[in-house]
C-alpha cells in the first residue's frame, strides 16, 4: 500500500470536546498531571481517577497571547536571536451540561449549595440558616454515607446532600479533598458552623436508602467524609458575581476521534478568567481606552422556536508548569494519537 492512501487517515475528524477536570492542591500549587502515556486513550465515559468528567462543550478555542521577541544588534539592527516574550494563553468554551462543578467553574468564584432551610431562618441570597445536619457515622465511603437508622427516615432517594466537616473556627483553604473556598478570618463567615458545607464539592444524588445509610449514584468528588463530618440536604446551587476566590484546576479537552486520530490538550493549571471579548462603550472617541472586557455568561443554543437550551460560558487562564522532564516553563500540552495504519508525516 502506498503512503498516499494512508493520507487521509492523517486528518483528524471529530464530532464534539469533551472536558476534564481535576483538583489542584491548592496549598502546595501542585496539579493533576495527564501523562499521554498512561492515559491518552482512555475510555471516554470513564476517566481515570481524579479525572471528572463534565461532559461536552462546543464552541472551544485556546488562544495563545505569548509572543516571540527578537535580540537585535549591530548598526542595522538584524535580528541575532529569538525568546520567547510574556506567557500568555486563554482556552474558553461552553458547557452544554449544569451541575456543581460546571457552574464554579464558569462562575469562576466561591460556589454556594443551598443548604435545606430551617422555616423560621431569615431569608439570604446564598441560603439562610439552614436545618441542622445529621452525623456521618464511621463506615462510610465515598459512594455510601451512614447515618444510622434513626437518621434515614429524614431522606429519600433524589435527595443531593453535602458531605463534609463543621466549620470550626480555621482560617485557609476549607473542603474534604477540593478546596472549594479561602477563608481569612472566622468572622468573615459569621463563624458559621455549616459553611464548609455551603461550599464543599463534596455533593451526591441519593440514589437509595439502606437501613443506616445513604447509597450515591456517584461517588462524592472528595473523597469518603473525614471522621466528625455531617451531611445536610442540599436545595439547589447558587454562584455569585464577583468574590475573592478563583476557582483553579487542571483541565484536558478530548477531541474525539470519528476517523482519525485523538488529539488532547492538557493544561495543568487554569485558572478562571474573563473572556477576551472587549466591547466599546457608547460615545467614547478612543475606543481603546474605552474598550472593556465582556464575560458572557450564558449563551443560548437554539433548539426550534421557541424553545432554546442554555449553555454555560466559560474562560480561563492558562498558568505556568515546570515540566519535569527538562524544566521548561510551560502551559499547555497538545497529544496527538495517530490512527492505525496512518501516516506520520
Amino acid at each position: 500500500m502506498s503512503m498516499t492512501a494512508l493520507r487521509a487517515a492523517m486528518v483528524p475528524v471529530t464530532r464534539r470536546v469533551r472536558a476534564y477536570f481535576a483538583p489542584i492542591n491548592r496549598v502546595s500549587g501542585a496539579p493533576t498531571i495527564f501523562d499521554p502515556g498512561k492515559y491518552g486513550l482512555f475510555d471516554l465515559d470513564d476517566p481515570p481517577a481524579p479525572w471528572l468528567d463534565l461532559g461536552w462543550v462546543d464552541q472551544f478555542q485556546r488562544f495563545c497571547g505569548t509572543s516571540t521577541e527578537a535580540l537585535r544588534t549591530g548598526a542595522r539592527g538584524a535580528p541575532a536571536e529569538q525568546f520567547r516574550g510574556m506567557l500568555d494563553a486563554r482556552v474558553e468554551f461552553n458547557f452544554r451540561e449544569w451541575g456543581k462543578l460546571q457552574m464554579a467553574l464558569a462562575g469562576g468564584s466561591e460556589h454556594m449549595n443551598v443548604l435545606a432551610p430551617n422555616p423560621s431562618a431569615d431569608p439570604q441570597p446564598s441560603g439562610g440558616t439552614p436545618l441542622a445536619a445529621v452525623a456521618v457515622l464511621p463506615g462510610s465511603t465515598a459512594s455510601e454515607i451512614v447515618i444510622g437508622a434513626g437518621a434515614v427516615s429524614g431522606f429519600s432517594a433524589s435527595d443531593v446532600v453535602a458531605t463534609d466537616m463543621d466549620y470550626q473556627q480555621q482560617t485557609g483553604y476549607v473542603g474534604t479533598g477540593i478546596a472549594a473556598a479561602y477563608v481569612n478570618d472566622p468572622a468573615d463567615v459569621n463563624r458559621d458552623a455549616n459553611y464548609i458545607r455551603r461550599v464543599t464539592f463534596n455533593v451526591g444524588r441519593v440514589a437509595q436508602l439502606t437501613a443506616n445509610s445513604l447509597v450515591l449514584a456517584q461517588p462524592l468528588p472528595g473523597g469518603a467524609p473525614a471522621s466528625g463530618a455531617g451531611v445536610q440536604k442540599v436545595i439547589a446551587f447558587v454562584d455569585r458575581e464577583g468574590g475573592a476566590f478563583f476557582q483553579e484546576w487542571s483541565g484536558v479537552f478530548v477531541a474525539e476521534e470519528e476517523s482519525g486520530g485523538r488529539i488532547c490538550f492538557h493544561y495543568p493549571r487554569l485558572s478562571a478568567t474573563t473572556t477576551i471579548q472587549t466591547s466599546v462603550r457608547p460615545g467614547e472617541a478612543n475606543a481603546a481606552q474605552a474598550s472593556v472586557k465582556i464575560f458572557q455568561r450564558e449563551n443560548n443554543v437554539q433548539i426550534a422556536q421557541p424553545m432554546a437550551s442554555v449553555a454555560l460560558r466559560a474562560a480561563f487562564q492558562a498558568m505556568p508548569h515546570t515540566d519535569e522532564n527538562d524544566g521548561q516553563t510551560v502551559v499547555c500540552y497538545r497529544s496527538y494519537f495517530p490512527a492505525a495504519m496512518a501516516g506520520l508525516y
